[in-house]
């Protein structure tokens, strides 16, 4: 069988939970052979981000033309992109290499509250990286921001992924972790053909999540790696991502990060379910 080649264009976390690490451990996890194009180093673990450097954008692009030179990517996902200049670089790149597959997630909050993405960057988010993309997977308060509508019920989560989708991405995911009005973590998917999935999860109380948006953007690049259809796709992430929460390392005094080596050796994935 061959073995499909995935990209993740991210930042590096050294606290090892999230951004390129996290995606990294999610591909080998899934089978697929995982690439990379770091676009910034953070200092940070579960306590939060006490810096943020920039890559500086000849290296970035060097790192794209490496990747693009020798690699056949099936399909590929971005995370933290920083500013203005790294995303239309990301973008035009993406165009020349005629990558297929794209997942945004479009890190913009880290979990203790620091800003991954400059305010002027969020414009050429909309405009240059979302039209390539077959799907964007914002949480809650991601989606607000990108749609500039406040999300506190069904109508108006409908309302904010259709704003998104306005934008040209072909499928907008909003991830349902950040909604606290019931036991279920639900996550809602919306694509230009009015197509609607909705995945079913027991939310859990616990502070053990750091790194869950990225694991999840990099669990779907995967399945479109290996072919699988939205459907698919959406179901392992969810899959994947619940089981990670659900058998917690415990590890550090704050946001503790998931266990990415947990979906193949538990068999934790009870009750996720599609309600639409």
């Amino acid at each position: 069988m061959e073995l499909k080649q995935v990209l993740t264009i991210a930042g590096s976390d050294s606290g090892g939970g999230a951004g390129i690490q996290a995606d990294i451990k999610t591909f080998q996890e899934l089978s697929v052979f995982g690439t990379s194009v770091i676009t910034a180093v953070t200092a940070q673990n579960t306590l939060g981000v006490t810096d943020v450097a920039p890559v500086p954008l000849n290296n970035i692009q060097k790192q794209l033309e490496a990747i693009g030179e020798d690699f056949e990517i099936a399909a590929l996902k971005t995370g933290m992109l920083f500013d203005a200049e790294t995303i239309e670089l990301v973008a035009k790149y993406i165009k020349h290499y005629n990558w297929q597959n794209l997942i945004v997630d479009p890190v913009m909050i880290a979990k203790g509250g620091a800003s991954l993405l400059k305010e002027e960057a969020s414009e050429a988010l909309i405009m240059d990286l979302l039209p390539l993309a077959a799907v964007v997977t914002p949480n809650i308060p991601e989606a607000e921001a990108l749609s500039n509508i406040r999300i506190h019920d069904e109508e108006s989560r409908m309302e904010a992924a259709k704003a998104i989708l306005s934008t040209g991405v072909r499928g907008i995911l909003i991830k349902g972790g950040h909604g606290k009005e019931s036991d279920f973590a639900e996550d809602f998917y919306l694509d230009r053909h009015g197509r609607m999935l909705i995945l079913r999860a027991p939310r859990k109380k616990t502070n053990q999540t750091h790194g869950t948006g990225c694991t999840f953007s990099a669990a779907l690049a995967a399945e479109f790696a290996k072919g699988k259809s939205i459907e698919e796709a959406f179901f392992i992430a969810k899959q994947f991502v619940h089981a990670a929460i659900t058998n917690p390392l415990n590890i550090g005094a704050g946001h503790g990060p998931t266990n990415h080596a947990a979906y193949r050796s538990n068999s934790s994935k009870e009750s996720i379910q599609y309600v639409q």
